[in-house]
């Protein structure tokens, strides 16, 4: 078992592109463990597209992997997702980490995209089963409420084998899907009291199928900034994420410096988390990249002296 730790954006904080590559090559040297971009299309906030900047990551990094936190496949089809990912895996050597949940109702995604809501659950049911048989048979054939396939082959398949596959979503349904498909979990925004139960019952339900999860594909994330409470930008994320989670932002955040950061990140250890998305609280290039080096000289460390 190890203990890693990862950085995730959601929001493009950058100055301009240029930013944003700098940024990517200082994660891709510094011992980061991983990037994860989140799922988001229509939006007034800057976002990128998460397919796109797992294309574009193979391309520029060398090292780091990367994944998405997480895509919809209840948005995506599972055919054209399981040939991207494939390729993505390929053309990076192997270090993409594919993870999908069934996305929000309420999303503005479904009704942009023509998507209906109804049948989300089926689809992702149908769509996880697809996925992980287009990158690990040659032919498959499958006849599904949503979804049927004859004969159906991709080539290239994935470098990594199996491919990973991890699933998101904290319900019953996707406690489910987990254990009967997944090769990992990740949480939402999520405080440990939170996630404790959820990988119980993910792990005790593989257990009743007759499958495993390795204990290091359990993973979690929360925000983090060097600095004080007091700062503008903190006011600013705690009231969006406190509207948003209707509970105490300091679950779901820590603010100060290492020892805050390990003791948040400590508390999901104890959870069964063993895999980090630590998201930096910072705005434009600098601030990223300000942020971003501390963790790498003043965390990293400690989360590697754990293994």
């Amino acid at each position: 078992m190890t203990i890693s730790a990862g950085i995730g954006i959601a929001n493009f904080n950058f100055d301009d592109t240029k930013g944003f590559w700098k940024w990517i090559d200082l994660c891709d040297s510094s011992g980061v463990d991983s990037i994860w971009q989140s799922d988001r299309i229509i939006s007034t906030d800057a976002n990128l597209e998460c397919m796109s900047v797992m294309a574009a990551l193979a391309g520029r990094t060398k090292r780091i992997k990367f994944g998405m936190n997480v895509a919809s496949l209840g948005l995506r089809d599972p055919v054209l997702t399981a040939k991207q990912c494939a390729t993505i895996d390929v053309l990076s050597d192997g270090r993409l980490l594919p993870a999908f949940g069934i996305g929000s109702s309420r999303s503005r995604d479904y009704v942009a995209t023509g998507t209906p809501t109804a049948g989300r659950g089926k689809r992702m049911d149908e769509g996880l089963v697809i996925l992980s048989r287009l990158w690990s048979e040659e032919s498959v054939s499958f006849a599904g409420e949503c979804y049927q396939l004859d004969g159906a082959s991709i080539t290239p398949r994935p470098v990594q084998k199996p491919l990973p596959l991890w699933v998101g979503g904290s319900s019953l349904k996707a406690i489910e899907r987990t254990a009967r498909w997944g090769t990992g979990w990740q949480a939402g925004i999520e405080s440990a009291d939170q996630v404790a139960p959820v990988i119980k019952a993910i792990k005790e339900k593989a257990i009743a199928i007759g499958r495993t999860i390795d204990e290091d594909h359990f993973g979690a994330g929360f925000g983090f900034r060097f600095g004080s409470s007091e700062e503008p930008i903190i006011a600013r994320y705690n009231k969006v994420l406190s509207g948003r989670m209707g509970q105490d932002p300091s679950k779901y955040t820590a603010i100060g410096g290492a020892p805050e950061i390990m003791a948040l990140l400590d508390e999901f250890r104890q959870a069964g988390v063993h895999k980090f998305v630590l998201r930096p609280i910072a705005s434009g290039t600098e601030d990223m990249l300000d942020q971003t080096r501390l963790l790498v000289e003043k965390v990293l460390p400690s989360v590697a002296a754990l293994n």
